[in-house]
């Protein structure tokens, strides 16, 4: 089995992983997980090469920017206490008390390189903690601030592990550098993704075809990425700036062949490359084994210590930060924010590690500056970092539902659904008032208004029924039932079409691209 077979086959488990996941009920993350594992320790399975420092370029970007455009800056607005608390505050203190315990098991370590293990270790992975939430129906508040954690905690965490792998090269170590670092990351980060957001924006514009503004959506968040670590800024803040702002802009002209295309287009992409990230953490088991030898039994001990410090430092950060606002705000412990006692257990439950941790971990140079000495403590740091993946993608992971169930916590569905049919009442008083408007302006036929103004009515209806009248609602309930009959027999007739147009593309003389274009008319139904 070469590389290329290898790649292919864990592209098509990850196909296959989610709707099986929905099945057994065990996140999609955590089952390309194993089967990496699985992978990893069949001898026949081919190792797969890829240069540590091209995993984050290759990986990061696309899923960056995939979970950005499901959000946006108005939430992280609102959001900002908690996510700042965690992204920056959390990540920091986890990786000094990962250092601490680190170079209490190996005191002759320099200081730095006990940092390099506490910078891989300290953020939880985005994609991890959002596939879970999604699928766990929690409420959004807590999704919104799980995601926005996962998404900036990364710009924290890179900023100190390259501080502490430049001091452990060098041996000079500066508390005011690696500040000043920090800063400069951040600005030349957000400086980078705004222009290039801002460029991609104006560029999109112009090309005002779906299918390129969708081509040009998967380049920019790894242009933005080059560019930003190019000039010694936060690449993943760069990414985060160009997407957020991107998908901001999109909603003033995008139209629906974009949205189509994009959505489809991105959910593929999110998929496939979700599932090989976390199939390759598992797969590096190989290198971590051959990389430690027979040595990883002694490091049982520590990495139990490392394990404990990581997993329990979140519940206590979480507990203080949440008692200290309610005192703060004055909120009552009823109330939706800040987070009830069993939110704080399931965000701390959720809090997985994953492809960040383990790319980092590889990155981690062989030889320091003289090319013969080699890094200190290299072997045992991608150990523990793999080990605590491991233990949070493969015990937390499946046993975050468990959880979830015992602390209750769950969506305000009845809350949404009213926010939707609010939204639904704002859509159709614009139409009508555009209806009424465009009447006016051209001089519509009286029974083309009424007819236009019926069908708005009676979406009015089904979109909010107990608002309606009781003969609009039964009226829409009657046409509910005719347009479901309908649908069927257009589905049916449209079929038929199609099944036309598929035996003429077998005919001598007649062009595949003339046949392709009239059956992406059939899909299409109304939109032709």
């Amino acid at each position: 089995m070469d590389q290329l077979i290898l790649v292919l086959v864990i592209l098509c488990a990850a196909v296959v992983a989610e709707p099986l996941g929905e099945r057994i009920g065990v996140a999609s993350s955590v089952l390309m997980t194993l089967f990496g594992v699985v992978l990893a320790l069949v001898p026949v399975v081919p190792a797969i090469v890829i240069p540590p420092e091209l995993i984050l370029p290759l990986v990061l970007p696309p899923l960056l920017y995939a979970a950005a455009r499901r959000t946006s800056w108005r939430q992280f607005a609102e959001n900002w206490q908690p996510i700042a608390l965690r992204a920056i505050g959390l990540v920091i203190l986890t990786a000094a008390a990962v250092a601490a315990v680190f170079l209490s098991w190996f005191p002759g370590y320099a200081v730095a390189a006990g940092v390099v293990l506490g910078a891989l270790v300290a953020p939880p992975d985005p994609v991890a903690a959002m596939s879970m939430a999604s699928r766990l129906g929690l409420p959004r508040r807590l999704t919104v601030v799980l995601g926005g954690e996962g998404l900036f905690n990364d710009v924290t965490a890179i900023v100190v592990y390259s501080v502490a792998i430049q001091a452990v090269i060098t041996g000079i170590f500066s508390p005011w550098h690696a500040l000043g670092e920090f800063v400069l990351a951040a600005v030349v980060g957000s400086v980078v993704g705004l222009a290039v957001g801002f460029l991609g924006d104006r560029l999109s514009r112009w090309l005002d075809n779906a299918v390129c503004q969708v081509a040009l959506s998967l380049l920019l968040p790894f242009i933005a990425y080059g560019l930003a670590e190019h000039w010694e800024g936060s690449a993943v803040l760069s990414v985060l700036v160009c997407a957020l702002y991107l998908t901001d802009a999109a909603v003033e002209y995008r139209d629906r062949s974009y949205r189509l295309v994009a959505d489809s287009f991105w959910e593929i992409a999110e998929l496939l490359i979700t599932g090989f990230a976390f199939a390759l953490i598992g797969f590096e088991l190989r290198v971590v084994l051959e990389t430690t030898g027979h040595d990883w039994r002694s490091l049982a001990g520590v990495t139990a210590a490392v394990i404990g410090v990581v997993v329990g430092l979140r519940l206590v950060w979480l507990l203080v930060t949440w008692r200290i606002g309610r005192r703060l705000w004055n909120r009552d412990a009823d109330d939706d924010e800040p987070y009830r006692l069993g939110e704080v257990i399931v965000t701390w439950w959720a809090g997985m590690r994953g492809v960040a941790t383990v790319a980092l971990a590889l990155a981690v140079p062989f030889t320091l500056a003289d090319e013969t000495t080699g890094f200190p403590a290299r072997p045992e740091i991608l150990f523990i970092a793999f080990a605590v993946v491991l233990f949070t993608l493969l015990v937390q992971g499946p046993t975050l539902p468990l959880v979830v169930r015992i602390t209750g916590v769950h969506a305000n569905t009845r809350a949404e659904r009213e926010l939707e049919r609010d939204l639904w009442r704002r859509v159709v008083r614009a139409e009508k008032a555009r209806l009424k408007q465009i009447a006016q302006e051209e001089n519509l036929p009286d029974d083309l208004y009424e007819d236009l103004r019926g069908g708005l009515r009676r979406l009015s209806a089904k979109a909010d029924p107990q608002a309606a009248d009781d003969d609009a609602r039964a009226t829409a309930e009657q046409e509910r039932a005719l347009m479901n009959r309908m649908r069927d027999i257009r589905l049916d007739i449209t079929e038929a079409g199609r099944r036309e147009a598929q035996a003429a593309r077998r005919e001598p003389g007649m062009p595949p691209d003339i046949v392709d274009r009239v059956i992406r008319r059939l899909d299409l139904g109304p939109a032709r």
